[in-house]
């Protein structure tokens, strides 16, 4: 007993000597980097944020916090909506959190060898429970085993979600996790031969294990005991150190990261800048604010838990749009990117003083010339972070929807475009066309106010505009403001819908009013682009307007918009209840104010916008107003809902070049064209815009029937409504 007590105690000191150092030095890592916004509650009813105050720790809704934990860690929520690897995670995770009990025992047996847990310690159903997850887990790794093998990046290159990411480190963690299991199996069979097991019935896996060992007699048993209990811990112990040096340290950060995760979830709205835990005062910005993110130490805390929290796992990878049109852009890459890179300049961070710092030039080049390498890099400097990686990005949060740990890539990515475009003046040169339009119009086509009022054109009543008649408020008999938005009021194709939704809502008899010239753009492109600046200037003379005019209640029909002037005008003092056409739409036709009764014999399928699905969660909507048009018949795309491929004009995608490989629109209407529709539809104009062009490309090239249209939701439900319509095509 006493060597074994000696040998336990030694192997023990030394794992949590190793694992504490690690430990210790990314919790100083984590300290030098900047505090996260003031605590915010997020209330997504009213899609709005108040500031609780938290001195830089996210602090509000403790209880959706730890609901969160609860659903997403150890209920592993996301995990499970992939099937087959979800299962095996799950098995994998609760075997440890179950096996914790065996490591107590193994503890206790080193000073006692018929130690058992008071209480519950010798029960039947604890014994059943440590080997059937002892089973599982090994079941588990084997199917690990075959996703991995199918999954090969050597074989499958980009396609696999593996690619890019450790696979050796990731071998290597399972043949420790199976080590774990077989010394545990040969600890517990040999302790049923020697007498020492404190489970009696219950134990199958162990008691098999002990009918395999017990021709080695009492004396080789009581051998195999002691070298499976100290083989067992042993094992354990190394994979604590191996774990707190690899990725696998997501298995203890993970409840942190979701916990302080943004509640809900990282979407819809995008943070303002905050230097210093505090929110940049664009009017009179201080000397020492920080603008974005130029420097890894430039990150939050969070980001650092983010970036340390990657599991590897590729799923961000699987649902990225850019990586699957083969840009360069892999939300996993670019975070793996940013931890390696900030793990790497770690000793330079943490190095103290500047002439400690300037000491590493000859005593840790590597260290030195780390530390000095930009984060984003140039034209002839070559950075943690490629240009192109950075500009492929749609912002339209699939990898923040597939995170099973909550990272928040899309809010990294802006942050790191803010300091590019803010500090830098460093960004995409056709972009820079979209924002002029934007200073000097008001609009990203640069039409000016003027134009604001044309889609208004062969309505058959008259729209209310707010000071036509002299009034400078809303009038009480109006139930919504219409938000056309600068695309409903200048493109084309989002006229007519603009004109759909108008004479619908007159149909209904809902009373609504428009700003006319007094509208301008919410700012969402410049926001995405990275220009908040301009966004702030934008956004603060909308809300000045609505609030003026006291608008309460808001419809809109572009998806941006509306998560604008619901989710970020609010950080602006602009609180409104905004409604999307849809919703407005399906509500009407529910409560039997509109009446689709004319047949419309089409074949349909629908996009989900990524910022009215994916951002604002608003799935039902759109597909209720399709399902009450009488003869619509409705196919999904495989990609719908949540798991929505985006049409590639988000993050202010929309005005600049595609010249890296496939462009994506044209993969989204590859994949609606799969379905064999008559009618594409969707419920935003960026979204149309770019599957018209999507189908007309491939009407050009023989791949389309040339009787398939593009067209807001809206157009279906007005030929439903009145087949008359002078707005019908």
């Amino acid at each position: 007993m006493a060597v074994r007590l000696i040998i336990g105690a030694a192997i023990t000191l030394t794992a949590f000597a190793l694992a504490g150092r690690r430990v210790l030095m990314l919790y100083r890592l984590g300290r030098t980097m900047q505090p996260v916004e003031p605590g915010r509650t997020w209330n997504t009813a009213a899609r709005s944020a108040s500031k609780t105050g938290g001195g830089g720790w996210r602090a509000g809704q403790p209880v959706r916090r730890l609901g969160a934990v609860l659903v997403e860690v150890f209920g592993q929520r996301k995990l499970l909506k992939w099937s087959a690897p979800g299962l095996a995670h799950f098995a994998v995770f609760w075997g440890f959190v179950i096996l914790g009990a065996t490591i107590v025992e193994g503890f206790g047996a080193l000073f006692d060898r018929d130690f058992h847990i008071p209480l519950i310690g010798t029960d039947t159903w604890l014994g059943f429970l440590e080997d059937f997850f002892i089973v599982a887990v090994l079941v588990g790794l084997a199917a690990f085993a075959v996703i991995r093998l199918t999954q090969d990046p050597g074989k499958q290159g980009r396609r696999s979600r593996f690619f890019g990411s450790h696979t050796t480190a990731a071998w290597v963690v399972l043949l420790m996790i199976f080590n774990v299991m077989w010394t545990l199996l040969l600890y517990r069979g040999a302790q049923i031969n020697t007498g020492n097991f404190p489970f009696p019935h219950g134990a199958f896996a162990s008691q098999a294990a002990g009918h395999v060992l017990h021709g080695a007699g009492k004396t080789g048993n009581d051998i195999l005991e002691a070298v499976g209990v100290l083989g067992s811990l042993g094992v354990v112990l190394t994979f604590l150190v191996l774990v707190v040096h690899s990725k696998h340290l997501h298995i203890f950060l993970a409840p942190f990261n979701v916990a302080f995760s943004r509640r809900p979830r990282a979407l819809g709205a995008l943070l303002p800048v905050y230097s210093g835990g505090q929110k940049v005062d664009f009017e009179d910005p201080g000397e020492d604010d920080k603008i974005g993110r130029g420097a890894i130490e430039d990150f939050t805390w969070k980001g650092l838990l983010d970036f340390a929290t990657c599991t590897e796992c590729g799923r961000c990878q699987s649902q990225c749009p850019a990586w699957n049109t083969e840009k360069p852009l892999s939300p996993k890459l670019l975070i793996m990117g940013l931890r390696d890179h900030a793990l790497a300049k770690a000793p330079y961070l943490l190095a103290g003083s500047d002439e400690a710092k300037a000491a590493l030039e000859t005593t840790d080049a590597d260290v030195f010339k780390e530390a000095r390498r930009p984060l984003v890099g140039g034209a002839d400097v070559a950075g943690v972070i490629d240009p192109d990686v950075l500009w492929s990005c749609v912002t339209c949060g699939a990898c923040v929807e597939q995170c099973p740990v909550d990272i928040e890539h899309v809010d990294h990515i802006v942050d790191m475009r803010r300091y590019q475009v803010l500090i830098e003046a460093d960004f995409p040169r056709e972009a820079g066309t979209m924002l002029r339009n934007l200073e000097k119009n008001g609009d990203p086509w640069g039409r000016g106010a003027k134009a604001r009022l044309e889609w208004t054109t062969g309505l058959p009543f008259e729209v209310r505009v707010l000071g036509a008649n002299g009034e400078d408020r809303i009038p009480d008999d109006v139930e919504y403001l219409f938000w056309v938005g600068c695309a409903g009021s200048l493109d084309d194709n989002a006229k007519r819908t603009s004109r759909n939704v108008a004479e619908l809502l007159h149909e209904a008899g809902v009373e609504f009013m428009i700003l006319g010239s007094g509208e301008t753009c919410t700012g969402d492109p410049a926001r995405r682009l990275g220009q908040e600046f301009l966004f702030y200037e934008l956004a603060s003379q909308n809300v000045e307007t609505l609030n003026s005019v006291g608008a309460k209640k808001v419809v809109v029909t572009c998806a941006h918009c509306f998560n604008a002037l619901g989710n970020e005008y609010p950080q602006l003092g602009g609180h409104y209840e905004v409604v999307h056409h849809t919703e407005l739409l399906a509500r009407l036709i529910k409560d039997g104010r509109i009446q689709p009764v004319g047949e419309v014999d089409l074949a349909v399928t629908y996009h989900d916008p990524c910022y009215l699905g994916r951002h604002n969660r608003v799935f039902d909507a759109p597909r209720d107003v399709l399902g009450a048009v009488p003869g619509v018949k409705l196919t999904e795309m495989p990609r719908n809902r949540e798991r929505s491929f985006c049409c590639g004009a988000g993050g202010a995608r929309m005005w600049m070049e595609e010249t890296i490989g496939t462009r994506i629109n044209e993969t989204r209407t590859d994949e609606a064209l799969g379905t064999s529709p008559d009618l594409v539809t969707a419920a935003c104009p960026y979204c149309i815009v770019m599957l018209t062009d999507g189908v007309a490309t491939r009407k050009q090239q023989g791949k389309a029937d040339e009787a398939v249209r593009v067209a807001d939701v809206s157009e279906v439900l007005l030929r439903s409504v009145r087949p008359d319509s002078p707005t019908k095509p």
